[in-house]
């Protein structure tokens, strides 16, 4: 018999730790391979998670409320077979990581009446996922203090707190304000509020909190998610070289393309059509010409991926960023692209992204030009090597090129911005790709089909 570590499963790129939330089961109990062993929950998923082994729990190395690194041993599990049958510990988190299930989704037919009349525990523990859509949807900790709780002890999970939404869009919700007293000194006003009932030992699952200390400056902690960002972020600079090359291309023929079918879209697909997937399309047939640009770095190794899976950068409501994945952009026409971007955008704004959603990204795409930005230096998603940004479309004079000789004409130009890990992408290469994704842009049949 051997026994194996069953260690904490990544639950998305972004991520680095999860908050074990319940154990199914005790030491000593016996499990069934992909039985559920246990609830986590993260920033952006809270989720059950099967055991990888079958066997005899022999110890839990993490208590219910612990916050543990992705990658630590969470437990350890007696098996039934000897040493050289049994996965690593690291074969044994990927299969959990494949087998991570699809967060539940909220009650169809929520009891106006209940949503805030049961009884609760004072002292309750909230995920740092229903803490997210608390803080988005402005609900106070008082009023999830109110929530019934259908999770082990009384928790409020995320069902709870979307059927407590529901109520309150169909107006079934009291309106609970908090006590607030206020102390004053020469030289300051500072509010104090009655602190959460729960609170994290490391401070990160707080709902982000704002304060003034003089009423010239206002205080704003960052979110737990805010903070993976900017750490994830400065990672990847101190780890790519990052260099970025600038190509201005003539969309007008993909302004006009899509004129002509947008409405087609919308009559007969139900889906919008906007720019970006015409753009990822673009970007995917020159990833065909260009492999080396799909690829990460592993030690002195470069891996190039035969998967193209694009990542989308989504600015959520919060302000915060994620980046889901769309799997197998390559094996999509313009249509397939286009549901696939406004459905993870969809589930990015209404927190239902998966662990399955934010994984497997092989190169991501930012689109800046929806706020108007004309150009950007995106920063690179490790362990990826590059990157792009694309800029607003807009209408300027340019110089057209005709048999009969240039002429000056109005045409509708973006800029390109491809960021690319030097250590790997040399500028030529770099260069030469993102001037290929203009050349599929300006060559688009504008009268061409789907």
């Amino acid at each position: 018999m051997a026994e194996v570590k069953v260690l904490m499963p990544q639950m998305g790129e972004s991520v680095l730790e999860g908050t074990i939330i319940k154990w199914f089961k005790k030491e000593g109990d016996t499990i069934d391979e992909e039985e559920t062993l246990l609830e986590i929950a993260t920033d952006k998923v809270d989720t059950e998670i099967p055991s990888p082994f079958g066997g005899k729990i022999t110890k839990l190395l993490a208590q219910e409320g612990e916050v543990v690194q992705i990658g630590k041993p969470i437990a350890l599990v007696e098996t039934g077979v000897d040493a050289e049958e049994v996965p690593t510990p690291q074969v044994a988190a990927n299969r959990i990581e494949e087998q991570i299930a699809t967060i539940a989704t909220p009650a169809s037919n929520p009891s106006p009446k209940s949503a805030l009349t049961s009884i609760v525990p004072k002292d309750r523990f909230y995920s740092p996922l229903v803490l997210n859509i608390a803080k988005t949807e402005n609900i106070s900790f008082d009023v999830l203090a109110t929530l019934p709780g259908s999770g082990t002890g009384g928790r409020v999970t995320k069902s709870d707190i979307f059927t407590y939404l529901e109520t309150r869009k169909n107006g079934f919700d009291t309106p609970i304000t908090p006590t607030v007293t206020i102390e004053e000194t020469p030289t300051e006003v500072v509010p104090v509020v009655a602190k959460p009932t729960f609170e994290d030992k490391k401070k990160k699952n707080h709902i982000m909190a704002s304060r003034s200390l003089s009423g010239n400056d206002e205080i704003i902690e960052m979110d737990r998610m805010r903070k993976v960002i900017a750490e994830r972020m400065l990672d990847s600079k101190r780890i790519s070289a990052h260099v970025t090359s600038f190509v201005e291309a003539d969309v007008s023929n993909v302004v006009q393309w899509r004129s002509k079918w947008k409405q087609h879209f919308m009559d007969k697909e139900n889906t919008v059509l906007t720019y970006t997937p015409i753009f990822i399309h673009a970007i995917v047939k020159a990833i065909k010409d260009y492999p080396l640009i799909n690829a990460s770095v592993v030690g002195d190794n470069i891996h190039i991926k035969k998967d193209i899976n694009i990542g989308l950068a989504v600015a959520l409501p919060n302000g915060n960023l994620i980046v889901p994945v769309i799997k197998g952009a390559d094996q999509l026409n313009i249509l397939g692209l286009t549901k696939q971007v406004n459905l993870l955008a969809k589930k990015a704004r209404n927190n239902e992204l998966t662990a399955d959603d934010l994984t497997g990204g092989t190169y991501t795409v930012s689109n800046m030009g929806s706020f108007g930005n004309v150009m950007g230096t995106p920063i690179i998603v490790q362990p990826q090597i590059a990157i792009m940004a694309l800029g607003a479309v807009r209408k300027k004079p340019a110089v057209i090129e005709t048999p009969e000789g240039d002429t000056l004409g109005i045409r509708q130009m973006m800029m390109l911005s491809h960021t690319y890990d030097h250590r790997i992408v040399d500028g030529s290469l770099g260069g030469m790709f993102v001037r290929r994704v203009a050349d599929y842009l300006e060559k688009l049949d504008p009268n061409g089909g789907m």
